[in-house]
């Protein structure tokens, strides 16, 4: 009787995705009509500073951003693509491209980070859903999903876009981190209890209860 050698199968982890989004801390309203509800100067410098900066530090790698369609046509021309990170477009319209502007086309969420594992757009350092509705969605139901970093607005505006999951309720799987593993997560010393033009806000770190 022959014998033969025990095989396993090894399945590869899924790759890590951290979520960006600011939503109004009452009803997790994210935006209006395409666009946000709110201009928040100081909190647009987060969002570009955290998104560009890689931890550690690396010379060869960029940080990616992934968005729906009309999150990027919401980006106005003279702002995009967005500067020193790879921009990577999701849109059912669309075939998996790269285009002209160096900017990286696919049809799914799966096809962008395909796309990113290929090595076509350079080395890949962190990786960044920012929105909209839709592609929140599909990433929250993706179990690369780790960690969210919310802007959590205190102040109610019209809005008629939701984030798809309440993350507050532990129920749900998340659990809010201290500021200081905020902090630490992002490489900055980030401030607490911001206020603009009246809007009072916060930056918070959600992670996926394992």
């Amino acid at each position: 009787m022959t014998s033969h050698p025990a095989t396993t199968t090894t399945t590869m982890p899924p790759t890590p995705l951290t979520i960006v989004v600011a939503a109004t801390s009452a009803t997790l309203g994210i935006g209006k009509s395409g666009g946000l509800p709110w201009r928040l100067r100081k909190e647009l410098s987060y969002f570009a500073r955290v998104t560009k900066r890689l931890v550690p530090e690396s010379s060869n790698k960029k940080n990616a951003v992934i968005m729906g369609r009309k999150t990027w046509d919401s980006i106005p021309a003279r702002f995009r693509p967005l500067p020193d990170r790879i921009n990577v477009v999701v849109s059912r319209t669309t075939n998996n491209s790269v285009g002209e502007d160096a900017v990286v086309w696919a049809r799914s969420l799966d096809d962008a980070l395909e796309a990113l594992k290929s090595g076509g757009s350079g080395e890949v350092g962190r990786i960044f859903v920012i929105g909209g509705a839709q592609l929140y969605d599909v990433a929250m139901k993706y179990p690369g999903t780790t960690r969210i970093l919310m802007t959590s607005i205190d102040k109610e505006f019209d809005v008629d876009t939701f984030f798809p999951v309440d993350i507050r309720d532990p129920a749900n799987g998340w659990k809010k981190r201290t500021h200081g593993e905020l902090s630490t997560f992002v490489n900055e010393d980030v401030p607490k209890n911001m206020q603009e033009d009246g809007v009072p806000y916060g930056f918070e770190l959600y992670e996926k209860d394992q």
